[in-house]
This record gives structure tokens, C-alpha cells and sequence, in this order.
């Protein structure tokens, strides 16, 4: 019999584990023992920290990246009657959050290289309407944050920072999340800085806007039992609190160890495939997700699958094509980029200290598909 081929995982949260488990279940025991598991010491401590980190004023921890989003557009006043300049290639979230509250997604084209938003075609999409633009740190590169801030001061609308996938991303020496308005992010399991389950943050430099996000995240309560406003229950718990504090101590280590792995596959990869991974110039990626673009996207899959490979593709259809958006009316070629993009785009596994041997056998079985892949 043929040997079975060695299994590569997408990510490994196990052997994260494993290296956490004795500290994170300590500080368990000690908060069962204390009694106080929703938002208690850990998060107070936490919100603090990450507001340090990123360099902002303010933190606020709610109970989902997609929360954070949702806060955010309603601590705006963001509402029915009001559009919000999106990116169409990203995770649901990004738009869903902005129909949730009543708004309208209205979808902008993305660049080629970055797969970020287009200035370009936000400032057409930019009417009366227009209450904020939510660009995307897909992946983990920052957006064209200068470019995007100057648009949006030109037509005095918000800027809401999708960071979900870019903890510990720079732009100019500036975390991200702490450019524009406000900055989401998520801390679900696959993240850069994640909990045991779901978590998100959102951060401002804004003391008002901290404010009203504080009253919104705990059913609108100005005081125990005493509501201003509906509000939702995007509460954090201490327990993947805890958590958080143990990685965030060690968040660069974490971000240095994905860059190494990245640069390993720019490096074998660069003469190989469609693109690498890019991101605008004085900035930092997080590679959150490593993404590159191919021809012949599905059969490289399959064939990188059939060898243990653990792939994904992050996005296969842009949202302005999705069913749930059909009342929007968008057709097919109307934001060709992104739909070029999701027919290319492969996500190769990546996580701090992937074995060498693992990232060169990705690369290895790539380089044996480079016939279908020009």
C-alpha cells in the first residue's frame, strides 16, 4: 500500500494549547473561586491593555467582531435611509452588520495586488447618503488608510476599521484600529489574538463614542436596571478575558513568528504563482491569513487536498453577488475586480512556528502544479 501523505493542518489550535493550558486553566480556577465570570476584573484589565497596545485612547470588549461592527454603526447614530461604502471580497460580517442596523452596503471594487478597497471607487460611490466607509484590512495588510481618511474628511462621514483579521497590522507606524473612527475586531478562535470561542473589541479615541458603545454593549443601561436606549447583550466573559491577557503578553512574538512563515512562502513562491501576498508601502502585514492568487484556482486545490494539504478559499463569491443582496441589484461585471479576485484567491496554511519542513512541502506541491497555474 502507498503510504498516506503527511496531513498538513490550515491552522494548528492544538499544539497553541497545549503551551497555554496550565496558565489559562489556572487563572480559571481562580475566577470560579472569585465568582465574578461576565465582565469583571479580566476585562476591565484587558480593555486597557489592548488600548495601550494599539495606541488608543479607549477599548471596549463586546462578545463578537460582528458585534463590534453593529456597535459601532449604531454608537454613530448609523441607520434606515443611510449607505456605507464596503469592500464586496470579505467575510459576511462586514456588510451583514451595516444591514443590520438599517444602512445600505453600498459596494466599492477592490485593487488587484492588496485585494483592499479601491480609493478609486469609494470616491465615486460617495453621495448624500453616505454616513461612513468600512474598509477592510483583508488578511491582515492594512488599507490605504490615507487615502481612504482623506475622502472621508472631504465628505465628513466616519470611518469604521474592519480589523477582524489584522491585530498587530501597522500603517505608518500606526496599529491599526487606531486610524479611523473606530476599529473592529474579532478574537474568534482563528484570529491572531483569539479566545476559546467568540470575543471582539473595538477601539476609539473618541470618549463619547467609548461611552454610548459601553451603554449599547449592555442592553442600553446607563445604570443597573436603569435603560437610556435598546441596546444588545455583546458582553465579554472573564474567562476568554483571562485568556486574552495571557496571548496579548505576547503578541509580537506571535505577529514575528506569522511574518517568518510568510516571508518563507514569498520567498519559494514569488516566481511561482499569480501574486503573494502585498500590502501598501510603509505598512506592516499580520498575516492573519496567507492568500495567493492562481489560475486554474480549483484543480491547484484539489490537487494540494489530495496531498494533505489543508486549503481554503477566503472568498469564492463576492457579497454583491450574493443572494442576500439581490434586492441591490448588482450584476455580474459590475465590480470586476473582486469577481476576478474570488475566482484565484487560495488561503495556504499558516500559524506561529509552522514547521519549516510543513511550509516547503506547500510550496513543493505548488511548484509541481505550475504548469496550470500560468
Amino acid at each position: 500500500m502507498c503510504p498516506q501523505p503527511e496531513n498538513i493542518p490550515f491552522i494548528d489550535l492544538g499544539r497553541e494549547y497545549d503551551n497555554l493550558e496550565q496558565e489559562w486553566l489556572s487563572e480559571v480556577r481562580k475566577i470560579g473561586t472569585q465568582g465574578h465570570f461576565v465582565m469583571g476584573e479580566n476585562v476591565t484589565r484587558l480593555e486597557q491593555e489592548i488600548a495601550d497596545y494599539l495606541g488608543t485612547q479607549h477599548g471596549i470588549a463586546v462578545a463578537s467582531g460582528t458585534d463590534a461592527l453593529v456597535l459601532s454603526l449604531l454608537a454613530l447614530g448609523i441607520g434606515s435611509g443611510d449607505e456605507v461604502i464596503v469592500s464586496p471580497f470579505s467575510f459576511f460580517s462586514s456588510a451583514e452588520a451595516i444591514s443590520i442596523v438599517g444602512a445600505t452596503p453600498v459596494f466599492a471594487d477592490i485593487l488587484p495586488d492588496t485585494f483592499h478597497i479601491d480609493p478609486a471607487c469609494i470616491e465615486k460611490r460617495i453621495s448624500k447618503r453616505t454616513r461612513a466607509i468600512l474598509p477592510i484590512h483583508i488578511f491582515g495588510a492594512p488599507a490605504d488608510m490615507g487615502s481612504i481618511m482623506r475622502l472621508a474628511e472631504a465628505s465628513n462621514v466616519a470611518v469604521i476599521e474592519d480589523c477582524a483579521q489584522a491585530f498587530g497590522a501597522e500603517y505608518y507606524n500606526k496599529k491599526a484600529g487606531g486610524l479611523g473612527t473606530t476599529g473592529c475586531f474579532s478574537f474568534y478562535p482563528t484570529k491572531i489574538l483569539s479566545c476559546y470561542g467568540d470575543g471582539g473589541f473595538i477601539s476609539t479615541d473618541d470618549a463619547d463614542i467609548a461611552a454610548h458603545l459601553r451603554t449599547l454593549r449592555n442592553h442600553g443601561a446607563t445604570d443597573p436596571f436603569m435603560h437610556a436606549e435598546i441596546g444588545r447583550n455583546s458582553r465579554l466573559d472573564e474567562i476568554q478575558a483571562a485568556l486574552l491577557r495571557i496571548k496579548l503578553r505576547n503578541i509580537d512574538q506571535i505577529l514575528e513568528a506569522r511574518r517568518n512563515v510568510a516571508e518563507r512562502y514569498n520567498e519559494r513562491l514569488a516566481d511561482i504563482v499569480r501574486s503573494v501576498p502585498l500590502y501598501p508601502e510603509n505598512s506592516r502585514h499580520a498575516y492573519n491569513v496567507y492568500t495567493i492568487r492562481t489560475a486554474n484556482r480549483d484543480r491547484v486545490k484539489q490537487y494540494l487536498t489530495s496531498h494533505g494539504v489543508n486549503v481554503a478559499v477566503c472568498y469564492p463569491k463576492p457579497l454583491h453577488l450574493q443572494s442576500v443582496y439581490k434586492q441591490l441589484n448588482y450584476q455580474y461585471g459590475d465590480l470586476p475586480v473582486s469577481e476576478q479576485v474570488c475566482r484565484e484567491v487560495l488561503s495556504l496554511p499558516i500559524y506561529p512556528n509552522m514547521p519549516t519542513q510543513h511550509i516547503d512541502r506547500v510550496c513543493e506541491l505548488i511548484q509541481k502544479t505550475s504548469k496550470i497555474l500560468q
